[in-house]
């Protein structure tokens, strides 16, 4: 903490020899002054040169104290700064007046040095341990910034390695998470969603198929087509990836394992594991699935070659008998729809090699 004895007042009145008076006392015990003779100067030489304590007449044409401490203490520049209200008035009334307009003290004229002393010493060292905790809080707000910053660089480096080890898994994965990312990040900033949203579903979303982990080769890296049974243990992979994430604690293996679950849901019900329906769908997953959908139709696969944009917004939009505009949730695709420039975009930007 400084030494009070380096603290600046500000006096203000409208009697120059009461400031000379003041000065002479407050000097004498090596205090530094600035002075004011009315209000309106007052306000702006406490903003500008915010000094640890004001000393202010109440009695002053123009704008008196009671108006000029009101000012102060309305203003967060000046408000932390204590004032001593002067008076030559004193009633109760005056004193109580001066308070409640903000004044932490008052002193009545004529001014006893010694009563002064004593009320000006008390009140910095108020305003220096008010100083010391504000200092205190914005230390313990960046330590609490640096401390969050440094829990979402975890946060990502689990994501990264949960999406690694699937991408050893299946080859074909690698370039479809990194444009999963942008194109739920891009859907969710088009509906509007909150932007931590944005930022949870970018390093959620490409957790949606870390249950493939724990599918057998045989049927994951199957060239042709699945049968039924094999099918069945494909669909498993959702259920997988959810018990998989369930038990982290950030809110991107929340996320991702909500959208690891229901990322296969559709809005009509015909969609698995749960045959969820409408709003009972997340949102998340909502915005997961369209995303997934699009980028499955555009990349190539053992079963099925790549589809340009054109072709594959137009079976999003108007079905194939496969995949139909009513698997989706309607606010979703149209925000879909209009953003489409842009997920073509990213799609050429993040191509497979």
């Amino acid at each position: 903490m400084k030494d009070q004895r380096s603290a600046r007042i500000l006096l203000v009145d409208d009697e120059a020899r009461n400031i000379r008076l003041l000065e002479v006392l407050l000097r004498a015990e090596g205090y530094s002054t600035l002075s004011a003779g009315n209000g309106a100067d007052a306000l702006k030489i406490a903003a500008f040169s915010q000094p640890d304590l004001i000393l202010l007449d109440i009695m002053m044409p123009g704008m008196d104290g009671y108006a000029t401490v009101a000012e102060l203490k309305a203003n967060p520049l000046t408000q932390p700064v204590p004032v001593i209200m002067l008076t030559a008035l004193d009633d109760r009334a005056s004193k109580l007046r001066a308070l409640q307009a903000g004044a932490e003290e008052f002193l009545t004229k004529p001014i006893d040095s010694a009563d002064l002393s004593v009320r000006v010493r008390n009140l910095l060292r108020l305003k220096e341990y008010g100083d010391f905790l504000n200092d205190h809080n914005r230390i313990l707000e960046s330590q609490v910034v640096q401390r969050t910053a440094q829990l979402q660089d975890a946060y990502r480096d689990t994501v990264f390695t949960l999406v690694r080890a699937a991408e050893h898994k299946d080859e074909e994965t690698g370039h479809h998470v990194r444009r999963i990312s942008y194109y739920c990040r891009a859907l969710s900033e088009a509906m509007d969603l909150p932007d931590e949203f944005h930022d949870a579903i970018f390093q959620a979303s490409p957790m949606h198929d870390i249950g493939k982990i724990g599918i057998p080769d045989h049927v994951l890296l199957k060239p042709g087509s699945f049968n039924h049974d094999e099918w069945n243990i494909m669909r498993t992979h959702c259920a997988l990836g959810a018990s998989i994430l369930s038990r982290g604690t950030s809110p991107y293996t929340e996320m991702g394992a909500e959208i690891a679950l229901n990322h296969h849901e559709r809005w009509d019900g015909s969609g698995y594991p749960n045959g969820l329906r409408g709003e009972a769908i997340p949102i998340a997953a909502r915005v997961m699935q369209i995303c997934d959908v699009y980028d499955a139709l555009r990349s190539r696969r053992p079963y099925k070659p790549a589809l340009d944009h054109e072709r594959s917004m137009n079976i999003i939009i108007e079905g194939d008998g496969r995949t139909e505009p009513e698997h989706f949730d309607q606010a979703v695709l149209s925000c879909f729809v209009a953003e489409a420039d842009r997920f073509a975009a990213i799609y050429e930007l993040h191509a497979d090699a």
